[in-house]
């Protein structure tokens, strides 16, 4: 019959297995902040500073327009790369029929969304799991630090509780960190997402007038 205290022992051996992997997550974590902001601050500086985009003006310039004529202002836009990718491969695929121009409009802007999605789930975990594995490595520690409490090494308490805070701390600010990078990301991709809908509604609305009056020619 298996005793209590074989019970206990094996769950503190199993605690105190988990205290080097969750430090070694946590590392991971501050190493994965410390790039995402690198790459948000480059971002801001670099692409969303000189991004000029006016969706009014845009959807004045597209009016009237044959393809070779799209594919010009939307190269020539404030579009980000990214942006004027969608917008190509949708005017690069212009012959099609309005039922199937339109479907392959939507899996566009799927994509794009969950181009999105995929860029700020890496902070969202973070966020989550952040404070979780900085209390694991908080509270693994404090165990070994009681027991040496208890016999009078205070050497190895004092080494367990910086060990525990340090934790704390690294578990607090990888989340606080990427908690930020998620909220400033999402505010861009949801304007991003409405910019988008709104001139390939345009974009579209162009190109299948285009075809109408061509039928309408060929049938006169």
């Amino acid at each position: 019959m298996i005793s209590s205290s074989s019970i206990i022992s094996s769950l503190h051996v199993i605690a105190a297995s988990l205290k080097l992997p969750a430090i070694i997550v946590l590392l991971v974590f501050i190493v994965i902040v410390t790039v995402e902001l690198g790459s948000i601050t480059v971002e801001i500086i670099f692409i969303r500073r000189k991004m000029k985009l006016n969706v009014g003006d845009l959807l004045a310039k597209i009016q009237d327009k044959n393809i070779n004529q799209l594919q010009t202002i939307i190269n020539d836009s404030g579009l980000l790369k990214s942006q004027k990718k969608v917008f190509m491969e949708l005017l690069k695929n212009a012959d099609l029929s309005p039922f199937t121009g339109y479907a392959l409009a939507r899996k566009l802007l799927s994509n794009e969304e969950m181009r999105h999605h995929k860029i700020v789930s890496v902070t969202d975990v973070i966020v989550r799991l952040g404070p979780m594995i900085g209390l694991m490595a908080t509270l693994i520690p404090l165990g070994p630090g009681l027991i040496a409490l208890g016999q009078g090494d205070t050497r190895t308490l004092a080494d367990s509780l910086l060990t525990a805070f340090d934790a704390t701390v690294a578990g607090l600010a990888t989340a606080g960190v990427a908690f930020v990078i998620s909220r400033l990301r999402k505010r861009w991709y949801e304007s991003d997402m409405l910019s988008i809908e709104v001139i390939m509604e345009g974009i579209l609305e162009e190109i299948y007038k285009d075809a109408d009056e061509i039928k309408e020619q060929q049938s006169a």
